[in-house]
């Protein structure tokens, strides 16, 4: 996967069902390039398909923490990569102190949330973690 691939994702992550032809608009290439690379992560399951964003009362039953990531000297680019085509990982932060990366996660059970964990501690680059499970929201 190469920063197109990358940036097309995070655009699908904001409107999964932008069309084709905005997509192609906003990274500066054809609408061909977008559907085949669209139909080459659907291939690979890198995209494992479309969703839908919902409100917080709604999210309710899904399970949602945050990770604390360390990462190894110069390969915070590569990880911020990585992390970026999960599509379990809804945002990422950089951060100062202990931590290098702040990590928001969404799965519907708590089977995804160990496996996503697994994905993500086995990413090269990353050497340390720590997570909490978010249990209520009291404010956005």
């Amino acid at each position: 996967m190469d920063d197109t691939d990358h940036q097309l994702l995070a655009l699908l992550r904001e409107n999964a069902r932008a069309p084709v032809a905005r997509l192609a608009t906003q990274l500066g290439v054809s609408r061909a390039t977008v559907q085949n690379r669209i139909d080459r992560m659907l291939r690979d399951r890198v995209l494992l398909g479309f969703t839908v964003r919902v409100t917080t009362e709604a999210a309710r039953r899904r399970v949602r923490a945050t990770m604390m990531v360390g990462v190894e000297g110069d390969h915070a680019e590569s990880v911020l990569m990585t992390l970026r085509g999960y599509p379990e990982v809804r945002a990422l932060h950089t951060t100062n102190g202990r931590w290098d990366l702040v990590v928001e996660l969404d799965t519907e059970t708590l089977e995804d949330f160990d496996r996503v964990l697994q994905r993500i501690r086995s990413v090269k680059g990353i050497v340390n973690s720590e997570t909490n499970l978010l249990l209520s929201t009291h404010k956005l």
